[in-house]
């Protein structure tokens, strides 16, 4: 028993670990956001409430700069300050960012985000368990490689979330009569817009399949849609 008494130790701490990143990001999140108030963002708003026969959908604005929307684990929808300024500047209209509201719907409706905040506890106790196990095999390295592995799991399971909540999106955006089209014409910006960055990698593509592939995606499930129809 006292032999696997550390690694038991490395996972009760990488839990604790979970439970200290949730409190702290629903506290960082609470405190630097406000309502999204915009009336024509919340036409769109409302057209998806009466899709999702919900009383309406609440957004909030994440007072920071880089370009990303995102999903709370408590459920919450934010887009950031960045986004919207991209919005008000006339580059996005405001279908195509109702695109993004509906895709962070989309990780809210499949419990994508309740599983990201598990999968992190996870992670992080495997990364660390792995790590002890291999560095008495191969010291030095045995961290490294532990890190590597962990992360290549937690990608292939992130780009998997997103193929999900982009399709979601794309139903979401259908039935309420705003259209496919805004949501692949915002894939095409984000896409210009991660060419132009070159050296810094945006936000919305850290650990995301290629923005190319993601609208090759929606363009056969749009094709699939007509088909059927």
């Amino acid at each position: 028993m006292i032999r696997f008494a550390p690694i038991l130790l490395a996972v009760l701490t990488a839990f604790a670990m979970y439970y200290f990143s949730a409190w702290r990001t629903k506290r960082d999140l609470t405190a630097r956001s406000t309502p999204l108030d915009d009336p024509e963002l919340e036409r769109m708003t409302r057209k998806m409430a009466q899709a999702l026969d919900l009383p309406r959908v609440s957004v909030n604005v994440y007072e920071i700069e880089p370009v990303n929307g995102l999903a709370a684990p408590d459920g919450r929808i934010f887009i950031t300050r960045g986004f919207l300024n991209r919005y008000k500047s006339g580059e996005i209209t405001a279908e195509e960012l109702a695109s993004v509201i509906a895709h962070e719907l989309g990780h809210v409706a499949l419990g994508h985000t309740k599983r990201r905040m598990i999968d992190f506890g996870g992670q992080n106790a495997l990364r660390t368990v792995l790590a002890m196990v291999l560095s008495r095999f191969i010291p030095f390295v045995g961290a490294y490689i532990a890190n590597f592995l962990v992360g290549l799991l937690a990608a292939r399971m992130s780009q998997s979330d997103e193929y999900e909540a982009d399709e979601y999106a794309a139903a979401l955006m259908t039935k309420s009569g705003i259209g496919l089209s805004a949501q692949i014409s915002m894939f095409e910006k984000l896409d210009a817009w991660s060419t132009a960055h070159k050296g810094a990698t945006p936000a919305w593509m850290m650990s995301h399949p290629k923005t190319t592939d993601r609208i090759k995606a929606l363009q056969k499930l749009e094709q699939k849609w007509q088909v059927e129809t």
